[in-house]
């Protein structure tokens, strides 16, 4: 299904349109059918996936890329390897397991990835992120070791909201009453448990919390929705377990909790139709720059006004993502090395590149949910985005110097020196490089060519598919105005993380003959 069409059928189930515009063969699948329990023995199995899932749970990643080169060649496609990854990920983890859940985030960016591709390199992004996946299940004990298991649904309370309930067990760190609540909601139309699943999700500003959300949710187009509530209960545990984070080490809660509920009743925005207003990209430039430069509340506070003003949603959300995209062009890097991370670095885990995956999920749940969850997802994203602004740089990359610095005619001479500005590992020429192009009006596809190429073979510090993926929608939805200024980051990001090739990645060249 293409994301156009995912997006409207998803906006028509949280209005319970669902029959009238898929029609009454998909209707009746509406359920979100728990994969199928051996009540005796207590595990998850996946019909038709279970041989090929139980094989990238149980054999050593060393062995194998070679078993999915043959599974290749012997006519199973990436979508069902990527689908049974995922299942395998949900199985083994439950969403409460940092790399793993960051190998499940990258597996439908991935998939996507392999589109863009020639045909005889499709099979890397996808190789390269299954083998992750099964390195990361074997180290934690493989089949032994798995946590999903099949539960019992909850009663619910009569005239109690579903998501309220759902929250109320995630802020009392009851992972049985949370997941009971949630086999209960799984019961109903898929939409309708994924908007009560957003209660959960913007209770608390955590990158993680927000885009496993989304990202389970994008990998129902390759499981199949009968997996949903396997795929979606990974964020209620993530909640539970960020909850019992918070008590355990007597943190404080998010603001958001209180600052929420009041913008919604101060604006009266549940009772708002949803705003058709333009906007034009000074007004966008401007509310980035509240977002960007201002505190938490603020940026909150004026999402909402706007919102209340009748802005669109997309408006909206295209200024959250350039606040987000600016804290990476201002990024001074990071302070001292860390791991495969260098002094100077800003891939992996930055707090741009965070900020602009997180900005992205807020921003797609928004586009896909019912309007109660449109308005909140934009309100919590501002609030996500904002305040993070400390300690960066006043004028973001490339600086003047750094584009005066480019003396190349020739476009074709830009892409090659591009290329050597990545693997040189600078940051700032790559920058101005990329931008200069742009300045040229030529097509974008060459220069997401060149960065795809390195987005592929480079580790990224489990960010490299996701960053990569967030930019080509942000690319691709945001208005020419801004456009460009996505590549520029993402040149930026492909040279820090230059130099660091992604596990198994060699091999899988070797296998492919390419």
């Amino acid at each position: 299904m293409r994301d156009g069409n995912r997006r409207a059928f998803l906006a028509d189930v949280g209005r319970g349109m669902l029959v009238a515009s898929v029609g009454p063969a998909l209707a009746c699948d509406l359920g979100l059918a728990s994969a199928r329990a051996d009540q005796e023995s207590g595990t998850l199995s996946f019909g038709k996936l279970e041989p090929l899932v139980a094989l990238l749970q149980d054999t050593p990643a060393t062995r194998l890329l070679p078993i999915l080169v043959e599974k290749l060649r012997a006519g199973t496609d990436l979508r069902t390897l990527v689908a049974a990854g995922a299942l395998a990920n949900a199985r083994t983890f439950g969403g409460q397991d940092y790399t793993g859940f960051h190998a499940f985030m990258a597996l439908a960016p991935a998939y996507q990835m392999a589109h863009e591709l020639p045909e005889n390199r499709q099979a890397l992004p996808v190789f390269k992120v299954l083998y992750r996946n099964t390195s990361r299940i074997q180290a934690m004990g493989g089949r032994a070791k798995e946590v999903l298991h099949p539960v019992e649904p909850a009663t619910l309370p009569p005239q109690r909201v579903g998501g309220e309930v759902l929250r109320e067990a995630t802020r009392q760190a009851d992972q049985k009453r949370a997941e009971q609540v949630f086999a209960a909601l799984a019961k109903g139309p898929v939409g309708e448990a994924f908007n009560h699943l957003q209660f959960a999700v913007q209770d608390e500003v955590d990158v993680h919390r927000v885009v496993l959300a989304w990202r389970a949710w994008a990998l129902l187009d390759l499981t199949g929705k009968e997996q949903a509530h396997t795929l979606l209960r990974q964020s209620v545990r993530y909640c539970v377990n960020a909850e019992d984070y918070l008590v355990r080490n007597k943190r404080r809660p998010s603001d958001i909790r209180t600052i929420l509920p009041k913008l919604l009743d101060q604006h009266r925005l549940l009772g708002r139709a949803r705003g058709k207003r333009p906007a034009e990209d000074n007004w966008v430039e401007a509310l980035s720059q509240t977002i960007y430069s201002g505190g938490r509340e603020r940026a909150a506070a004026a999402v909402a006004a706007a919102l209340a003003e009748g802005f669109t949603p997309e408006a909206i959300g295209e200024a959250i993502a350039l606040a987000a995209n600016r804290l990476i062009l201002c990024d001074p890097g990071r302070q001292q090395a860390d791991g495969d991370k260098p002094k100077g670095s800003v891939h992996g885990a930055s707090v741009g590149v965070h900020a602009s995956d997180a900005a992205n999920a807020w921003r797609n749940i928004a586009r896909v949910s019912n309007h109660r969850n449109t308005v909140a997802s934009l309100i919590v994203g501002a609030y996500h985005t904002a305040g993070q602004n400390g300690g960066q740089n006043p004028q973001p990359y490339p600086l003047a110097e750094h584009l005066e610095s480019i003396r190349t005619v020739k476009t074709a001479d830009l892409l090659r020196e591009t290329e050597a500005a990545i693997k040189a590992k600078d940051q700032a020429r790559a920058c101005a490089l990329v931008q200069r192009y742009g300045e040229r009006s030529q097509p974008p596809r060459p220069v997401f060519d060149l960065l795809l190429r390195y987005a592929v073979s480079e580790d990224g510090s489990l960010h490299a598919e996701k960053y990569y993926r967030t930019v080509r929608e942000e690319f691709a939805s945001i208005r020419l105005a801004f456009r460009w200024r996505q590549l520029v980051t993402l040149a930026r990001v492909t040279a820090s993380a230059h130099g660091y090739a992604a596990p198994g990645h060699a091999e899988a060249c070797r296998l492919l003959g390419v």
